[in-house]
C-alpha cells in the first residue's frame, strides 16, 4: 500500500510538472507571428512575389529557426530572422522597382520609335503634297503659256487676214475708181467729139518726216 501510494504521488507530481511546460509550448510566439505576417505579405503581393526568391527563402528559414530555437538561442535567432525579413522586403521592392523601370524604359523606347515613324510618315506625306502642288503649278504654268502662245498666233493670223482683206478692198476700190474715171473720160470724148486727156492721177500726200512738226495753216481774217 505504501509503495502504491508513493508511486501515485510521484506520478501526480510528474504530471503537474509537465502541464505548465506543455501549456507554454502550445502558446503561439508573437514575434514569430509578426515576422511570418511580413513574409506572407511579400508572398501575396503580386508586384513583389515574383522577385527576391533567394532572400525570401532565407527569411523563411530564419523564421523556422526562431520558432525552433531554445531560450538561450532565441535573442540571436530573433535578430537574424528580423534581418532576413528586412532583406527580403528591401530586395523584393528593389527588384520590383527595377523591373518597373525597365518596363517603362521599353515602353518609352517603343513610344519614341512610334513617334519617329509618325514624324517620318508626316514628313513623307508633306513632301508628297508639296511635290504634287509643284507639279500642278508647273502644269498650270505650261497650260497658260500654251494658251498665251495660241492666242498670240491666232491674233497674228487674224491681223494678217485683216491686212490682206483691207489690201484687197483697197485695190478693188482703186480699180473701181480708175474704171469710173475711164468711163467718164470716154463719155466726155463722145460729148466733145474728140479725145480728152485722161485726168491726172492724184499724187499721194508726202508723209511727214519723223520729228518734224506740221506747219500751221494761215488763219483767214
Amino acid at each position: 500500500m505504501i509503495r502504491h501510494g508513493h508511486l501515485l504521488v510521484l506520478m501526480m507530481a510528474l504530471l503537474s510538472s509537465l502541464l505548465p511546460f506543455n501549456a507554454v509550448a502550445a502558446e503561439p510566439d508573437p514575434e514569430v507571428a509578426r515576422l511570418g505576417q511580413r513574409l506572407q505579405a511579400i508572398d501575396t503581393d503580386p508586384q513583389r512575389n515574383a522577385f527576391a526568391a533567394y532572400e525570401r527563402l532565407q527569411a523563411r528559414q530564419a523564421v523556422q529557426a526562431l520558432q525552433a530555437a531554445k531560450r538561450k538561442q532565441r535573442p540571436l535567432a530573433l535578430q537574424i530572422a528580423k534581418i532576413r525579413i528586412d532583406a527580403a522586403e528591401i530586395a523584393s521592392r528593389t527588384e520590383a522597382s527595377r523591373a518597373e523601370l525597365q518596363r517603362l524604359e521599353i515602353e518609352r523606347g517603343e513610344l519614341l520609335v512610334e513617334a519617329s515613324q509618325r514624324d517620318a510618315e508626316r514628313a513623307r506625306a508633306e513632301a508628297e503634297r508639296l511635290r504634287v502642288e509643284a507639279q500642278i503649278r508647273d502644269e498650270e504654268t505650261a497650260r497658260l503659256r500654251e494658251a498665251v502662245e495660241t492666242e498670240s498666233r491666232s491674233r497674228a493670223e487674224a491681223e494678217g487676214l485683216l491686212d490682206t482683206v483691207a489690201g484687197s478692198e483697197t485695190e478693188k476700190l482703186r480699180l473701181a475708181r480708175e474704171r469710173e474715171a475711164e468711163l467718164a473720160r470716154r463719155e466726155a470724148e463722145l460729148t466733145a467729139g474728140g479725145p480728152v486727156e485722161p485726168a491726172p492721177k492724184p499724187k499721194p500726200k508726202p508723209k511727214p518726216k519723223p520729228g518734224s512738226k506740221p506747219k500751221p495753216k494761215p488763219s483767214r481774217r
